[in-house]
């Protein structure tokens, strides 16, 4: 196999006619030189070079090796530059992928610091809920994925083959109209969930709603879903306009202003579980372990508000 060191050596030879000029060019010995040239003949088959006096001169075969080398080292030298800059940080892309309460709140203040810290670094976002971003993320469309599960769901999220960075619990609340004969409780306390089990309910994304017909069914009671819509914003307005009730992630509703609406806090408490995902082999990535690294920072603060 035809090495780079090698190519290099071959080209000084070229260039100065002799193996101990080449070794001064190169800061070795003549030996050395040498070496190289007789082991990059064994791996070319052919020989490369013939003494005429006391220069070397190149064969057929040495020049046409002469002639691809530059392109060759020229290639390689530039690839070990793109390769330092992305290992440095001064280059790189990572493909992000997260549903839309994380994308209006964790996402704007990781994105803003990683670009601070890390200008170089180029992140583009798409949004999907899971399964969907997780199953994009094994497929290889992102390299990381902000994904939630709910704590004690019925049916588990595997995530086992996975690297998962924890970020935080998110509480849902409950969600009135202001008029609402509930909507003081939040100011004094909690209210059970089979206080709403005559209401009419707003629900979000198909996986909340799944959550929320779990959680009633064992509270004893089926939530009549009159409303239904993967926008929270939306779930805040049909609320406030009166339509209905409806339980939400803090996070969802933290990126919204709840006009004629107000949280209560509602028991048993529910948490979705907030995390961000990668492979194991991405998370060896210096853009990708910094975008974690932002997004945990990010979490914490949200956690702290």
């Amino acid at each position: 196999m035809i090495e780079a060191r090698h190519l290099r050596v071959l080209r000084a030879v070229a260039a100065t006619g002799s193996f101990s000029a080449a070794a001064r060019e190169l800061g070795c010995t003549q030996p050395a030189v040498s070496q190289q040239m007789k082991a990059l003949e064994t791996s070319a088959g052919t020989p490369l070079l013939i003494r005429t006096g006391r220069e070397m001169r190149l064969t057929q075969a040495g020049e046409a090796l002469v002639r691809h080398a530059a392109g060759i080292l020229a290639g390689l030298t530039a690839a070990e530059e793109e390769v330092a800059a992305i290992a440095g940080l001064r280059a790189g892309r990572v493909r992000l992928v997260s549903f839309p309460s994380g994308s209006s709140t964790l996402v704007p203040t990781a994105l803003a610091a990683l670009r601070a810290e890390h200008p170089g670094t180029r992140v583009s976002l798409v949004e999907a809920e899971p399964p969907r971003s997780v199953e994009m993320l094994r497929e290889g469309d992102c390299d990381v994925a902000l994904a939630f599960r709910y704590k004690g769901a019925q049916v588990a999220e595997e995530w086992d083959d996975l690297v998962v960075r924890p970020l935080l619990a998110d509480r849902l609340v409950g969600l009135v109209p202001e008029g609402h004969r509930l909507a003081s409780v939040g100011e004094k306390g909690s209210v059970t969930i089979d206080a709403f089990a005559d209401e009419s309910w707003i629900a979000g994304c198909p996986r909340c709603r799944r959550q929320l017909v779990e959680v009633c069914r064992g509270a004893g009671f089926a939530p009549r879903i009159d409303f239904a819509t993967d926008d929270y914003p939306a779930v805040v307005g049909l609320v406030g306009a009166g339509l209905g009730v409806a339980v939400l992630p803090e996070l969802a509703i933290e990126s919204v202003r709840p006009k004629g609406a107000r949280t209560v806090t509602v028991e048993p408490a529910v948490q979705r579980e907030i995390v961000a995902l990668t492979l194991p082999d991405l998370a060896q990535v210096p853009a990708v372990a910094a975008t974690l690294d932002h997004l945990a920072r990010a979490a914490e603060k949200a956690a702290a508000r």
